[in-house]
């Protein structure tokens, strides 16, 4: 009996360490075996592990993390991480725009800074033509402002006595009305029209030095090619602005108010500053051109050229002046053929 009771101990204490190994082992299966202490001063529940405990969060009654606390902990960090690159790319827009924005200032200041050269360079070119352009009228007018001779000289009265003999007519003979006929310059015609009207002593006497034949064969002597001051001199038997046709008169008729004498303009030559030296010597005016005034006043307009005026451009004055100047001798010799009116 004691025997059987023996193995009955010691089947018992078998049964005994088994439990315990499987436990073990379970536990070393599982990392750490975990279980609920309750601590009855604290009313905390703790996790217990193989060789520490720590203090954890409450759980739940089974002992394990809920599943809503992991999703709301999960939750978290990609919120932070979303908020993160939200930031990021705000910041980089930022940047661009910063640049957009530079690169903006940069082209207007590069703009606003050509406009500035531009409007400078601009002024400086319409401070030297008007200069060019002063300097070549005060130069012309310096000259002699189409310079006529008001009493004729030896040289000047030998060449009228060749001429035929005309007298001055009084104002009635261009019996206040409108003349018309051509004048034939280097065999190039240009249809011309005269105001007795407006200009009665002028007309007057170019028609009656037309009519006895004054002017054919007398050379057109000086041509201006400035800017804005484009005028063809004719009508001296002298050939260098001293002659005429042995008297002189006056007055000054049908100047124009704001000195501009539009292309075509036929109007007569006098000494500067008197308006009683008028004689035989005229200017055609090819291009619009400002004669400025002086004590006299302005300077008679006869009329003006109805046709044929862009051929006498071509054939006489796009060749400029014989010294290259802009007041000069024509380069190419020009000559009046005739002039008719009626």
């Amino acid at each position: 009996m004691a025997l059987a009771g023996d193995l009955v101990e010691a089947a018992r204490a078998h049964a005994h360490r088994e439990r315990g190994r499987a436990r073990v082992q379970s536990g070393r299966r599982g990392g750490h075996a975990t279980r609920l202490l309750a601590g009855p001063d604290t009313g905390a529940e703790r996790v217990c592990s193989g060789h520490s405990t720590r203090p954890s969060k409450v759980l739940g009654g089974s002992g394990t993390i809920e599943p809503s606390s992991r999703a709301s902990t999960r939750s978290a960090a990609e919120d932070y991480v979303a908020a993160s690159k939200n930031e990021e790319r705000a910041a980089r827009e930022a940047r661009q725009r910063l640049k957009a924005y530079k690169a903006r200032q940069a082209v207007h200041a590069h703009r606003t800074s050509r406009r500035v050269r531009d409007n400078w360079i601009a002024a400086v070119l319409v401070v030297v033509v008007a200069s060019a352009v002063t300097l070549g009228q005060l130069a012309f007018l310096k000259a002699g402002p189409f310079e006529a001779a008001a009493t004729p000289s030896a040289s000047a009265s030998a060449d009228a006595s060749a001429a035929p003999a005309v007298d001055l007519p009084s104002p009635d003979f261009a019996e206040d009305r409108t003349w018309t006929g051509t004048m034939t310059i280097n065999d190039i015609p240009l249809g011309i029209e005269l105001d007795g009207a407006a200009a009665p002593q002028g007309v007057s006497a170019f028609v009656a030095l037309t009519q006895a034949g004054f002017y054919d064969g007398l050379s057109c002597h000086r041509l201006t090619t400035s800017d804005g001051f484009g005028v063809l001199q004719c009508g001296d038997p002298n050939g260098d602005g001293s002659g005429g046709p042995g008297f002189s008169y006056g007055p000054i008729e049908n100047a124009p108010d704001d000195d501009v004498y539009p292309a075509g303009t036929i109007a007569m030559a006098r000494q500067s500053g008197d308006g009683e030296s008028m004689g035989s010597q005229f200017f055609i005016v090819y291009e619009d051109t400002t004669i400025p005034s002086d004590e006299a006043g302005g300077y008679t307009v006869l009329g003006q050229v109805t046709s044929g005026l862009d051929g006498l451009i071509s054939g006489v004055v796009d060749a400029g002046t014989a010294d290259g100047s802009t007041d000069g001798s024509p380069a190419v010799a020009t000559t009046i053929t005739s002039v008719t009116v009626q």
